[in-house]
């Protein structure tokens, strides 16, 4: 969804903590990291191929590119997530996965899920919103978008799909103050304006992102790593 990755911020929530990568380790998924936020998935996924596959750090890496290059066993490694300490990104994966299967009630599911295990990550909050917004509940797609805003000021995608639902409502004075706020390049409010209006009409769909790269659809955010 414009929606749009992934980090573990220790939450207690969480089902177990996860074991520390050596130093090593975590400079190749720091370069893996590089690579998919660069778009070089394959070479992404070669360089994660030369570390233990049982580190959840690479099987969240694998299922993320794996899923960007559409491929269906992103599915079970997302699955495997589940009761890790990555288990938020897990319920985030199978949230994408199933957005971009136009299925909004198993992505709410998971997404909501999600949520509830790491409700300070901005990026599932703003995938969450992509979704009532493709079932139409403003209201609670206003909610999480306002609320990653403010988690994370930097990052625009929220700000860009806040942008698409205040033009879906006809609001364009607010519309245009928070692109302005924003920096947002009259590129991206055509494109807000373009999917608002595709929101209208029925069965339609918005973005969700990876990195700087938005893809149109239902789709979760493609996840840059955080």
């Amino acid at each position: 969804m414009m929606l749009a990755g992934c980090a573990s911020n220790g939450l207690s929530s969480r089902p177990s903590s996860c074991a520390s990568p050596s130093s090593d380790q975590q400079l190749s998924l720091n370069l893996a990291d590089d690579m998919i936020n660069d778009g070089r998935l394959y070479a992404s996924l070669a360089n994660l191929e030369g570390l233990p596959g049982d580190l959840v750090q690479v099987r969240l890496r694998k299922a993320r590119i794996l899923r960007l290059l559409g491929r269906n066993d992103a599915e079970p490694l997302y699955q495997g997530l589940l009761g890790t300490c990555l288990a938020a990104e897990g319920e985030q994966g199978l949230g994408q996965l199933a957005a971009a299967r136009n299925d909004n009630a198993a992505a709410l599911d998971h997404l909501e899920r999600a949520v509830r295990m790491a409700p300070t990550d901005e990026k599932i909050r703003n995938d969450l919103g992509v979704v009532y917004l493709n079932l139409r509940r403003p209201d609670d797609a206003r909610f999480q978008f306002l609320t990653a805003m403010e988690l994370k000021q930097s990052d625009s995608l929220a700000a860009l799909n806040m942008v698409t639902l205040l033009i879906y409502q006809d609001n364009w004075k607010q519309a245009a103050q928070l692109a302005s706020r924003a920096n947002l390049s009259p590129k991206q409010v055509a494109d807000a304006r373009a999917r608002a209006e595709r929101l209208k009409a029925p069965a339609k769909k918005i973005v969700a992102s990876e990195g700087g790269r938005s893809t149109e659809v239902v789709e979760v955010s493609p996840n840059a790593v955080k």
